[in-house]
């Protein structure tokens, strides 16, 4: 019932939306008198507001078709490289560019798109032949095609890292998690270096990630831990209703947990709106499409499967079972110490409020069998968890330190 509340609620707001958009429409009107004095300009702003706000989102595109390579643009085509029921492999490929290392971004099942690592490709492509993984929304998926869990995530990557082919040559493979796919990334490593894969990455680059998450644990870890697993499964479980492929499948729906970050922090969003509120009324068009952008990509969300999210909070958050060794693959044990060769980079946010300082950086340390000089710990002063891998400091200071890595164990 949750889920079909939800879409007549949806469908509600839709149509408010169109309505208020037209209202503004006509309020900003060159012909319309009201459009220069009065109270026009406000209320047509403010019906601007609503109406972003309240409009129904899809999939974003990613809209990635240059680069500047050596201050020469290299046309770039979007390629799906392989695809499977629960997600595809998306390789940016640069035309007439052989150089550089092939990249894998593994982006978070959680809630949103990989269009919100647009900025992360983006900063990359100058650098290595970039591929990403590409999620499905798990409502789309028809539930003929079974379940998908933590299990099946980090098989996935392992067919995503054969598909990209063997660790051969200079630059080699190497694989850039940020967020929660640290956790499936960090298995990866332990059961593919134990293997002597040869499709093995060269690095793994985690960027807040909830490695240990009893180190400097954050409202996120404390929600997943001060109530029982069963909780999960009552309260925030929905199914698809029958008007999408998946219907009848058990899902995490993408508008709770959009719902949950934004209660997180819900002072910061009301006055991030007020502030596109009155850029609008000013005249400021650039700053408010500034906002109205970022807002666009976050609100634009998808449902995982409820298999992958309960054994999720199972695993990381509860059991803690990586960073305590008692973490099993399909009956086979994950252990970090199996890393002896691929070189590790963990990076973190001063200001991180989803993954806290520290619950990264243990991936480090569990690693004992690797050699110091193939680890490193880079702290992002002033960052907080999406400016790891969006904006001016990711630009900058963070993707610098990941290129320097990568080109140091090439």
């Amino acid at each position: 019932m949750l889920y079909d509340a939800y879409e007549v609620q949806k469908s509600m707001f839709a149509g408010a939306s169109a309505m208020a958009n037209f209202g503004a429409g006509v309020l900003q009107n060159p012909s319309n008198p009201f459009a220069y004095f009065g109270g026009g300009p406000i209320l047509a702003s403010a019906l601007e507001v609503f109406a972003h706000a309240a409009a129904p989102r899809g999939k974003p595109e990613f809209g990635l078709d240059h680069t500047i390579i050596d201050g020469r643009e290299v046309a770039v085509v979007e390629q799906v490289a392989l695809r499977l029921p629960f997600g595809q492999l998306k390789r940016f490929a640069r035309q007439g560019v052989e150089h550089g290392p092939k990249l894998l971004i593994v982006a978070p099942m959680s809630g949103h798109y990989a269009t919100l690592l647009r900025g992360t490709v983006e900063r990359m492509l100058p650098f290595a032949d970039v591929y990403i993984t590409d999620w499905r929304d798990a409502k789309l998926v028809p539930a003929a095609e079974g379940k998908f869990d933590l299990d099946d995530y980090i098989d996935y990557l392992i067919a995503f890292l054969e598909h990209i082919g063997p660790n051969e040559g200079a630059g080699g493979t190497h694989m850039l998690a940020v967020c929660q796919p640290s956790v499936p990334c960090y298995a990866v490593a332990c059961l593919m270096e134990a293997d002597k894969h040869p499709c093995r990455p060269k690095t793994l680059t985690m960027m807040g990630g909830p490695i240990d998450t009893r180190e400097a644990p954050t409202a996120v870890n404390t929600l997943a831990t001060k109530r029982p697993h069963a909780w999960f499964e009552q309260n925030v479980i929905a199914t698809v209703p029958m008007t999408y492929p998946g219907a009848g499948r058990k899902v995490y729906p993408g508008f709770l947990q959009l719902a949950g970050f934004m209660s997180m922090n819900l002072g910061s969003h009301m006055i991030s709106h007020w502030e596109m509120f009155k850029h609008l009324v000013q005249g400021d068009g650039e700053s408010a499409d500034a906002t109205k952008d970022f807002y666009e990509e976050y609100r634009s969300v998808c449902d995982m499967t409820a298999e992958f999210y309960l054994q999720t909070i199972d695993v990381v958050f509860q059991r803690h079972a990586i960073a305590n060794g008692s973490y099993m693959h399909r009956g086979r044990l994950v252990d970090p110490g199996a890393i002896t060769d691929m070189a590790l980079l963990a990076i973190e946010g001063e200001r991180d409020d989803i993954s806290g300082l520290g619950q990264t950086k243990a991936a480090l340390t569990l690693a004992a069998n690797l050699p110091e000089k193939k680890k490193r710990y880079y702290m992002a002063e002033g960052a907080g968890h999406y400016g790891i891998f969006n904006g001016s400091k990711w630009r900058t200071k963070i993707a610098p330190v990941v290129e320097e890595w990568i080109t140091a164990h090439g």
